[in-house]
Order: C-alpha cells, then structure tokens, then sequence
C-alpha cells in the first residue's frame, strides 16, 4: 500500500505543498515524502490523519533506506552512528497508525525509511516534548469537528546550516496542521530551533549545557518565507492571523495552553 498523501482528505482540497527546488516523490501508506536528493534530507512531509480511528500500536519497525533511491540521495545510518543525533521522525510512527489494525500497522512500519528522517538532536526536554505532541494537541481540538487533520513538516533547508559527514544538519523545523473547522480550513504554523543544541565541530555533536530546543507559533506565511515552498491555502486559513485574531507575530510557546487555534 503506497496511497500517499490524499489532498481531499480535510473535504475541502489541500494540494501538497511543492518546493522550488528538484525533489524526488516517495508515496508510502497515508503520507507522502518530497525528498531533497542534493540534500538527502525531505524538504516536505505531508501525512493525512484520522483521530477517530487512531491506533495505539506498539513500536514495530526498524531504519531501512528506500531502495527506490540510490543510497547516495539518502541519510542513511551513517549520519547516526557515534554521536548525539537521533533519527528524527517527520511524519511521527503514530500518525499514519489509524484504521484497521493490519493496515495501520504497515503504514507506521512506513514512517521508518530514512526518507523520512531528518537528524535531531538528541536528549528531550519541555520544549521537544511540546513538539512531539502539537499534533496530539490539534487532534483533540479538531474532535468537536470532522477529526481529520492533515500535517506537512520538514526542517527549513537553509544555505548556512553546518555540513557534517556529507550533509548540512537543519538547524530548524516547520510543522503546519491543517483541519476543517466550522468556518472552513483552518491551519496552525509552527517552528522548532535546534540552534544552540548543534555543534558540529565536535565529533560527537555533544549539546551544550545550556542548550534548548525553542519552539514557536509563526504566520504560515513566515513558513513560506523561510523556505521558499509555495503554501497555497495555508497562508489564508492560518489561525494566528485571522481578523480578529487576538495575537501575531512569532509566540514562544511554553506550553500547550499557549498555542492559538
């Protein structure tokens, strides 16, 4: 089963999101990958999610490359070895995990191609936590509607990220959630710095003592802006600028009570 993304999913239609730059498209169960082959590294993820019928599956599934690609245009398991970098799942394990068990469980075995990876660094703390859960988040919102959300992320694919072993580390990531909400589309933008956590002048990418993970809700039209992928409807349905919006601009987020949907 390699459905990918459905782009009518929310029942109002939602194209996935397309970057300037050459990529490669890899459909897998419920969610498709837009791979950077010069970077190895996905420049966008887009995964349909169904709250109503999510599963709570244990962890099955281990690291491969996609034998679609050469292994040259892939983050592979070298990137990962002997230092502090986690493979940092895009479409998260549980996200395409919905429906019947069978077929649930084959689309979360999916999000373990390294197409899908993008290297974190590791250690958790509040703000990686809150990250991890924005879905979870908009989920629970999303059930006084239809429960259907759709969210494409992907780390900002910038110039000046550091090079190590063959690949630039992205020093930050853009999430967006999109549902249909009882005034139509309606979208959420976020980012996450890793900044003061990379180091890639040490070997080991140890994090500095001090370090944190920051994450924001930003305009989905500073999301374009960074990257440079047209967003199309996002822009429009995003949360944080709709007349009548009580905040804008980038919000540090401390908690989940501070996002704005």
């Amino acid at each position: 089963m390699t459905d990918g993304y459905d782009a009518d999913f929310l029942g109002t239609p939602l194209p996935l999101p397309r970057p300037a730059q050459k990529v490669r498209v890899l459909a897998y169960p419920r969610f498709t990958v837009l791979l950077d082959p010069e970077r190895r590294i996905a420049a966008v993820t887009a995964v349909n999610i169904d709250g109503a019928t999510l599963q709570n599956l244990p962890r099955t599934g281990d690291w491969r490359l996609d034998d679609r690609l050469p292994a040259d245009e892939q983050a592979g398991p070298e990137v990962y070895t002997r230092n502090d970098l986690d493979r940092g799942h895009l479409v998260r394990r549980r996200d395409p995990g919905w429906g019947p068990t069978q077929t649930a469980r084959a689309a979360s075995e999916a999000t373990f191609f390294y197409p899908n990876a993008a290297p974190q660094a590791a250690g958790f703390n509040q703000s990686k936590e809150l990250w991890l859960g924005l879905e979870d988040h908009v989920l629970a919102y999303a059930e006084t509607t239809d429960q259907r959300v759709s969210v494409f992320t992907s780390p900002v694919l910038a110039e000046s990220d550091p090079p190590y072993r063959g690949i630039r580390v992205p020093l930050r990531f853009w999430k967006i959630a999109a549902w249909h909400g009882p005034d139509g589309l309606a979208a959420a933008g976020f980012v996450l710095d890793q900044s003061e956590l990379v180091d890639t002048g040490n070997e080991t990418l140890a994090a500095p003592p001090l370090g944190a993970f920051r994450t924001f809700q930003v305009p989905i039209a500073d999301i374009a802006a960074l990257t440079g992928i047209d967003l199309g409807a996002l822009v429009e349905a995003d949360v944080l600028v709709r007349p009548g919006a009580r905040e804008t601009g980038w919000r540090t987020l401390d908690s989940a009570g501070d996002i704005v949907l």
